[in-house]
C-alpha cells in the first residue's frame, strides 16, 4: 500500500476518478427544472486533474496558485447566478474536488472515500431537506447538539482525577455515564420514531424505561384506567420500561467496575429474561395502541440525568462514610434505602465502592441484588396506580425479574 501511494499515477487515476463521480451528480443536478450551474462532469474531472498534477510536480506554488484561480473562478460564477439560485454547493463541491485531487497523490485511498462521501452527501440532498424541515423537530435537533456537546465539549475537560471528598468518585467517570445514558435514551427515542405506532405502547414503554421505569408504571397504569381495553397492552409496555434497568445496570459496571460484569452477566441476563417472558401474554393479546402519530417529544432527559448524576454523588459520599465510619453492614443498608428512589444511582455507588475496595468487591453482588430489589418495591406500589387488575398483571413480572436475579445468583455462588 505505501508503494501504491508514492505512485503518481495511481493518485492522478484516483484523481480522474473522484472528479468524474462528483462531476457525474453534479450533471444530472444541472438539467433539473430551476437549478443554474456552471460546472458539470467535465469541470469536475479537470478540477481534480489539475489539482493532482500539481501536487504530483512537488511545486507548492502551483498548488496554491492552483486553488486561488479556482477560488476566483468560482466567486465570478457565484456572482453571475447567485440571482437566480442563491446555493453554493456546486461551487464548494468544485474545490473540495480540487483538495481530493490534491490530496490524491499522497493518500489515494483517503481521496477515493472522501469522493464517494462527497457524492452520496450531494445525492442525498432532497432527502436531507425534508428531514431537516419535516421529520427533525428543534427539540430533536437541541437534543443532538447537547448531546454532541455533553460528549465532545464536556467530557474531555472534566477532571479525570478520584476525588477523596466525594467518595473516591472520578468526575469524567460519572461525565461519561451521564453521556452514555444520553445517548441510549436518544436511541430508544429514535427507535420509538422508526417503528411507528401500532406498537407504541410496548415502545414507549421500552423507550421510557431509561428515563424512569417506576414513572412508567405509574403512567401507564393511569391509562389502563381511563382505556380498559387497552389493560394488557399497558401492562406489557409497563413491565418492558424495566428492561433498560438491567441494560443500563451493565453500562454502568463496564463504565465504572469493568471486572465485575462477567460475574454479573447471568444475574442480568436472568433479569432480562425475566421481563421478556413476563411481558409476552400481555404483547399477544393486548389490543395495539390506537393510530395516532407519535408524539413529538424530547429525545432524553437532561433533568433527570443530570439529577442522577447529582444522585449518584450523594449516595455514593454517604456510601463511603457509612463503609468508614461504620463498616460494611451500614453501606449495605445505604445501598438498599438508595434504590427505593433510584436503582442505577445505588448500583453506581456499590460498582464505585467496589473498584477502590478490594473489602467491598466481595458483597458487589449481594449490593446490586439489594438495590433491584428495594427499586422493585417501589415498582409494586407504583403499580396500585392503575387498580388491582392492572397490579395483578404487573406484580408477577416484576417479582419474577427480581426472583431471577437472586435465584442465579445464588445458584452461582455469588452470594
Amino acid at each position: 500500500m505505501n508503494e501504491w501511494q508514492a505512485t503518481p499515477w495511481l493518485g492522478i487515476a484516483v484523481a480522474g476518478g473522484a472528479g468524474l463521480l462528483i462531476g457525474l451528480e453534479r450533471e444530472r443536478r444541472k438539467q433539473q427544472p430551476g437549478h443554474v450551474a456552471f460546472a458539470g462532469v467535465r469541470t469536475f474531472t479537470m478540477a481534480a486533474l489539475a489539482g493532482a498534477i500539481a501536487q504530483a510536480l512537488a511545486q507548492p506554488w502551483m498548488v496554491v496558485a492552483g486553488a486561488l484561480l479556482l477560488g476566483a473562478l468560482i466567486t465570478v460564477s457565484y456572482m453571475r447566478s447567485s440571482r437566480i439560485d442563491s446555493g453554493a454547493t456546486t461551487e464548494l463541491a468544485l474545490f473540495v474536488t480540487y483538495l481530493i485531487g490534491v490530496a490524491a497523490i499522497a493518500q489515494p485511498m483517503l481521496a477515493a472515500g472522501v469522493s464517494v462521501a462527497v457524492t452520496a452527501l450531494l445525492a442525498s440532498r432532497t432527502r436531507l431537506h425534508a428531514f431537516a424541515n419535516e421529520v427533525l423537530s428543534p427539540d430533536e435537533l437541541r437534543d443532538g447538539l447537547i448531546l454532541a456537546a455533553s460528549a465532545l465539549i464536556v467530557l474531555p475537560l472534566v477532571p479525570s482525577v478520584p476525588l477523596d471528598w466525594l467518595g473516591g468518585l472520578n468526575l469524567r467517570q460519572v461525565w461519561g455515564v451521564v453521556v452514555l445514558l444520553l445517548a441510549v435514551q436518544a436511541a430508544g427515542h429514535v427507535a420509538l420514531r422508526m417503528l411507528g405506532p401500532r406498537h407504541g405502547l410496548a415502545v414507549s414503554g421500552f423507550a421510557s424505561g431509561f428515563i424512569t421505569s417506576t414513572g412508567t408504571i405509574a403512567a401507564y397504569g393511569l391509562r389502563a384506567r381511563q382505556a380498559p381495553e387497552q389493560l394488557d397492552a399497558c401492562a406489557a409496555g409497563a413491565l418492558l420500561s424495566c428492561l433498560p434497568t438491567f441494560i443500563q445496570l451493565g453500562i454502568l459496571i463496564v463504565a465504572l467496575h469493568p471486572p465485575a460484569l462477567g460475574p454479573s452477566m447471568p444475574m442480568l441476563a436472568a433479569g432480562l429474561l425475566a421481563v421478556i417472558a413476563s411481558s409476552l401474554p400481555g404483547l399477544l393479546r393486548g389490543a395495539p395502541a390506537p393510530a395516532e402519530p407519535v408524539p413529538r417529544r424530547r429525545a432524553f432527559s437532561l433533568t433527570a440525568t443530570v439529577g442522577f448524576a447529582l444522585l449518584l454523588i450523594g449516595v455514593a459520599t454517604a456510601t463511603r462514610w457509612l463503609d468508614a465510619a461504620v463498616g460494611a453492614e451500614a453501606s449495605l443498608a445505604a445501598i438498599a434505602l438508595a434504590g427505593f428512589a433510584d436503582v442505577h444511582a445505588a448500583s453506581a455507588s456499590a460498582l464505585s465502592l467496589a473498584a477502590s475496595d478490594e473489602g467491598s468487591a466481595g458483597q458487589l453482588q449481594l449490593m446490586l441484588l439489594l438495590a433491584i430489589s428495594t427499586n422493585t418495591a417501589s415498582k409494586v406500589v407504583a403499580s396500585f396506580a392503575g387498580g388491582a387488575r392492572y397490579a395483578l398483571r404487573v406484580i408477577p413480572g416484576l417479582l419474577l425479574a427480581a426472583g431471577a436475579a437472586w435465584a442465579v445468583s445464588i445458584a452461582t455462588g455469588r452470594v
